[in-house]
């Protein structure tokens, strides 16, 4: 139905205001209602995806067979630009819904909820302040005593980009298992010391973030899951989730992790709320400072990531660079705009959004191993028409 206007338009300005009405300028800002009442606005005519998504049909539909022939996986991927959803390929029954583990797409995602979190202890919200300046550990009364006195120093923003010095991956150490083991109180050296002094190098850490789930416990009185539910997810829409949990003995308790589940649908969400500035609707649900300072590296670490050698220039807030990448194991940056961020998971998990291109995309899988994850991002940016 034609938008009713309180004057009339002649042909000629029709035809300028319409596609207006069509990408939702005229009607305000778009964000999606929630899967179960309606989900996503949808594009599938080719003109319709020109016109309105500004994106070339025809490289979208090579992006899709891409999508199909990259791995034999089950998976579920989408692209969504200016809030229209303009691909979605899938591989097995249920994939649009599954919210299997997205593997360490996690990451970025609990960095999302400790700004939150952050920001609403500055506000005198929580139970305890913080900034991504705080000593880390002193919201982390279960590591005490601490097995090794320099993670008195380890910053919150270092448990963040990788610089923390906790039990990088590179140890070849497993990356779950109860607290005791996680906090270093169970005898095994890889979690016992750390592997460089923080600040002094790079190395990738899952452990790490799980020590940020336990952070974002203690300064906001909830467990991880129940505040991520109530400050990011719900606000956004978000239907279908999954937590991981760690069990602990009597002293460290059961308390969950930072792994989560969710859908390509619903992880586009969390993309679609950070390319507009943290806003959902009529809400800021994630801080603009933690926006802009995901933009660039938040440490100044110039030797090279020791597990897969990668510029260390890649590790921002949780999320990564993909722009910064130089070719370190096969993973180039290039033909990706300077301002995205990503974050890449075992098994083919990504999600990404690039606020120049007004562009978000995500794919699931609840699987492991390598992918090719900046190729699928530089597909979707060269698609965007001029």
């Amino acid at each position: 139905m034609m938008a009713s206007f309180p004057f009339r338009l002649g042909r000629w300005a029709w035809a300028m205001v319409w596609p207006l009405v069509g990408l939702g300028v005229m009607a305000g800002p778009y964000f999606p209602p929630p899967e179960s009442r309606g989900s996503w606005r949808t594009l599938t005519n080719a003109v319709e995806i020109r016109q309105q998504a500004g994106m070339n049909p025809e490289r979208l539909a090579d992006l899709r067979l891409w999508l199909l022939q990259s791995d034999t996986r089950n998976f579920s991927a989408v692209v969504i630009r200016r809030g229209f959803l303009v691909l979605e390929a899938e591989r097995g029954s249920g994939m649009r819904t599954n919210s299997a583990r997205v593997a360490s797409v996690s990451k970025a995602i609990c960095a999302t909820v400790l700004a939150i979190a952050a920001e609403r202890s500055q506000q005198g919200l929580t139970p305890r302040k913080m900034t991504f300046d705080s000593p880390a550990f002193d919201f982390l009364p279960w590591a005490w005593p601490l097995s090794d006195p320099r993670k008195a120093d380890i910053r919150v923003r270092q448990l963040l980009n990788h610089t923390s010095g906790l039990c990088p991956e590179a140890t070849g150490a497993r990356n779950d298992g109860r607290w005791e083991y996680i906090l270093g109180h169970d005898g095994d050296p890889n979690t016992a010391r750390l592997a460089f002094a923080p600040g002094t190098g790079c190395g990738y850490s899952t452990h790490a973030l799980a020590h940020a789930a336990l952070v974002c416990e203690n300064v906001t009185g909830q467990p991880y899951d129940q505040f991520a539910v109530e400050a990011l997810f719900r606000p956004l829409g978000i239907e279908r989730w999954w937590f991981q949990f760690y069990d602990g003995d009597e002293r460290h308790g059961r308390h969950p992790s930072h792994g989560v589940g969710l859908p390509a649908r619903e992880l586009a969400r969390i993309g679609y709320c950070l390319v507009r500035g943290g806003r959902w609707e009529d809400r800021q649900i994630v801080p603009e400072w933690f926006i802009r300072e995901t933009a660039a590296p938040t440490h100044a670490v110039t030797t090279p990531e020791l597990r897969w050698q990668l510029n260390p220039r890649n590790f921002s807030h949780g999320w990564e660079l993909p722009a910064n990448l130089t070719g370190e194991g096969g993973r180039s940056g290039e033909g990706i705009p300077a301002d995205a961020r990503s974050k890449p998971g075992s098994g083919g998990q990504l999600l990404a959004w690039v606020p120049s291109l007004d562009l978000v995309i995500a794919r699931q899988t609840g699987s492991s191993g390598d992918w090719a994850y900046e190729e699928f991002l530089r597909q979707a940016c060269a698609a965007v028409e001029p």
